[in-house]
Parts: structure tokens; C-alpha cells; sequence
């Protein structure tokens, strides 16, 4: 005899009345059966300290859990098993313009797909002559936490107005394999060239670029939007950015964030689905957020335009920030409620927020800090990362009240 039998049939009867109910009385969406958003109670966990204005920080995918972080003066450290290196990955800082402050430098450090087999990665970086570029450095022979700087191999330059801001700087690789580069719109307030909006500029543009296919410099890949387009340069993958200040890939959906920095009235966060064919248009300069920037000369939305999802205005003398650094899309394990939220932070102020789609975008602030926010990042685990500017020190986001997802599950028991 098996008595599991009698429970076995409960639960089936049960399941085959919920079947029925639900095709008899389907359920209504009201506003009332939406999800409710459960917002984590961030903190930040002090990481890792004594590095010199730290701009970037990432790791190379290649199973060394090793930490890379930017300095903008011209040095990479190495975060390996809770330590920093002594000797630096790369220093290049007689070849790099940083004049101790504002928005030139050692920008960003990428790592192409099986990096553990090439031993190379890129670089973007402001050169001597003012202007910005992104090269390929290789590792010193038998040294995996060192790279050579007498082996650099330009890839691109992109030749900067007299204007000292807005280079962009952000390098990262894709789901794809492809290069993606994050240019500002050449500095000066407003966009004075129109290269955001100009298909001939690189400037203002996310672009993407074939740099593993072995042919010197690059390729611009045939699927990139405007290859058949004349007037647009083939390496455009979006446009109508202002200054891009740190852009990431959701690692598990392959959805693209990028925290674009405004003028003088909003911040916003735009977004590409990994779905998308691209081609999209942010907007800058004839719209900042969701303001028209300048009504007397142009406020319609260009062709293929993308609205922002999500802004913050700047308040009264900034009170509520000025400059937005874009972050990244927890993928961890430890913090549940931070599970598929991507946190982006304001580098005037140090408020941190939360952003989610959930039946439409969500963005509240979580957090409000006394740092100067220059950028996230994320470690091998999903992992994110905050860097303070000024002091130098790395942190680790956590929820203070972790608690883990609960599910309940009919259980069938069947001897």
C-alpha cells in the first residue's frame, strides 16, 4: 500500500481546480496586482585603499579573481587576494596629459575574450598632444601582473577640439567579442562643433570596432547600424551623447547602460536592450534628459531617438548633483534584493540609486554619501564597486539586510 497515494491525489485535485479557475476567472491587472519593488538597504563596505585618483575599475575575466584599477595620472593596480600590488600592471604616465585634476588622463582598461590565452588588453587614454586614443599594451614575457609599455600598438585617435573636457574614455568589450568606445562630444559647453549629432564626427558616439580579427588597425564590423549609410562613419554603433561617463553590459542579459553626463539641468541614464540592432540616438544636443536644451534653435527629437530611462534634475545650485557616473548590474550571489539592479551614482553629490524594469523603469535613491563617485565596477562573481576620487578608497556595495529568496513549492512526495 502506499499512503504518499492519498496526498498525491490532493495536491494533483488542487492543481487541476487552480487549472480550471484560472481559464474560468482569469486574473485582472489592476495597479494593485503589480509587483511591488523591494528596494535593498545599501552600504558600502570599505575594499581597498591607497590608490591616486582611481577613474576605472574591472576585471579580466580569466579566473585570477584580480581586481584592475584605473588611476588617471597613467598607472593600473592590481587587486589580487585582498591585496594591492606593488608593482604596477601598466604605467604609462610620461606618455599620458593629466594635469592633476579635471577630465583628461588614464582613462579605462579592457580586456578582450580569452584574455588568459592572449596576454594583451587596451587602453584609452588622453596622449601629450591633447588628444585621445586607444592602444593595445602586451604582458612582459612569463609575467601575468605585468604589462610592457614599450609595446604599445595604437589602435585609434581621435583628435580632440582646443577644449579640454568631455573625452569620454570608457572601453569595454561586449557579449559579442566586438571593442565598444565611448567618446564625449569634444567639450565646451553645449556642444559648440555639433559633433553629437554629426554622422561624420566620432566624437558624441558609442562606437564598435573588430579589434580580434587580426587585421591592423580594426574592422568595422558589417553589422554595426550605419556601414550602408552615406555621410555616417561606419564605426558609430549610437550617437547623440554628450560625455558618456561609464557605460556596462548586464552580463546576464547582454542590456547596455550608460550614465551620460547633462549640461547644467538633468542627468540620465540611457539604455539599449541586448535585442537591439542599434543605431539609437540619445538625443544630445538637442535635448538634455528630457528637456529641450537650447528651444530656440532645436528641440525635435532626431531620427531613431531614445529616450533616457531614468533622470534626476540638479536641483537648486546643485544640491541634488551635477555629474552622473554610470554603473553596473548586480549579478552576485550574496545580496538578493540587488539581483538584476543596476546602481549608478552622482560624482558632485555621492547619492547612489537604484534603477529596475519592472513593468515599466524604477529608480529611487538609495543611498547618500560623502563621496565623489568617479566609478563603479564589478569583479568576476558580480561583485560591484565604488570608487572615491578624492581619499582613494575602493568599496563593495552590500545590502545591509540581506535576506534570502524565499519560494513556495508544492511538494508531491510519490513512492
Amino acid at each position: 500500500m502506499n499512503i504518499f497515494s492519498p496526498i498525491k491525489r490532493f495536491f494533483q485535485s488542487l492543481l487541476l481546480l487552480g487549472v480550471i479557475c484560472s481559464l474560468l476567472f482569469p486574473p485582472q491587472i489592476t495597479a494593485a496586482s503589480l509587483p511591488t519593488i523591494v528596494w535593498p538597504q545599501i552600504s558600502l563596505i570599505p575594499y581597498q585603499s591607497g590608490f591616486t585618483s582611481p577613474v576605472h575599475i574591472t576585471h579580466a575575466g580569466d579566473a585570477s579573481q584580480r581586481l584592475f584599477i584605473v588611476e588617471q595620472g597613467g598607472m593600473i593596480r592590481i587587486i589580487k587576494d585582498n591585496i594591492v600590488l606593488t608593482t604596477p600592471f601598466l604605467d604609462i604616465d610620461e606618455r599620458v596629459l593629466f594635469p592633476g585634476s579635471g577630465e583628461q588622463g588614464l582613462l579605462s582598461v579592457a580586456f578582450p575574450p580569452d584574455y588568459a590565452s592572449k596576454g594583451y588588453f587596451y587602453v584609452y587614454y588622453t596622449n601629450l598632444d591633447g588628444n585621445n586614443q586607444a592602444s593595445r599594451f602586451h604582458l612582459k614575457p612569463g609575467k601575468p601582473n605585468e604589462a610592457d609599455p614599450l609595446s604599445e600598438q595604437p589602435i585609434i585617435l581621435f583628435n580632440h577640439p582646443t577644449y579640454s573636457n568631455h573625452n569620454g574614455g570608457q572601453l569595454a568589450f561586449g557579449p559579442d567579442g566586438y571593442l565598444y568606445i565611448g567618446t564625449g562630444d569634444g567639450g565646451g559647453g553645449g556642444d559648440p562643433q555639433g559633433n553629437a549629432q554629426n554622422p561624420a564626427s566620432l566624437l558624441g558616439k558609442l562606437l564598435r570596432i573588430d579589434v580580434e580579427s587580426g587585421v591592423v588597425p580594426y574592422l568595422v564590423p558589417t553589422t554595426n547600424p550605419y556601414t550602408q549609410t552615406v555621410g555616417y562613419q561606419g564605426e558609430i554603433w549610437a550617437l547623440g551623447l554628450r560625455n558618456p561617463w561609464r557605460y556596462s553590459f548586464d552580463r546576464q542579459t547582454g542590456d547596455l547602460y550608460i550614465g551620460d553626463v547633462g549640461q547644467d539641468t538633468q542627468e540620465e541614464v540611457d539604455f539599449q536592450p541586448g535585442s537591439s540592432h542599434a543605431g539609437e540616438n540619445y538625443g544630445w544636443n538637442n535635448l538634455e534628459g528630457n528637456l529641450c536644451y537650447n528651444p530656440s534653435i532645436n528641440c525635435v527629437p532626431p531620427a531613431r531617438y531614445a529616450p533616457p530611462v531614468a533622470v534626476y534634475d540638479h536641483g537648486m545650485n546643485d544640491s541634488n548633483g551635477c555629474s552622473i557616473t554610470g554603473g553596473g548590474v548586480y549579478r552576485g550571489v550574496t545580496y538578493p534584493r540587488m539581483q538584476g539592479m543596476y546602481f549608478y551614482g552622482d560624482y558632485c553629490k555621492g547619492k547612489i540609486w537604484g534603477l529596475i524594469n519592472s513593468n515599466g523603469w524604477h529608480y529611487q535613491q538609495l543611498l547618500d554619501t560623502t563621496l565623489l563617485i568617479s566609478t563603479f565596477g564589478e569583479d568576476e562573481a558580480g561583485n560591484l564597486y565604488v570608487a572615491d576620487y578624492a581619499s582613494g578608497v575602493i568599496y563593495q556595495i552590500s545590502d545591509t539586510n540581506a535576506t534570502p529568496l524565499n519560494f513556495f513549492l508544492p511538494l508531491i512526495i510519490d513512492k
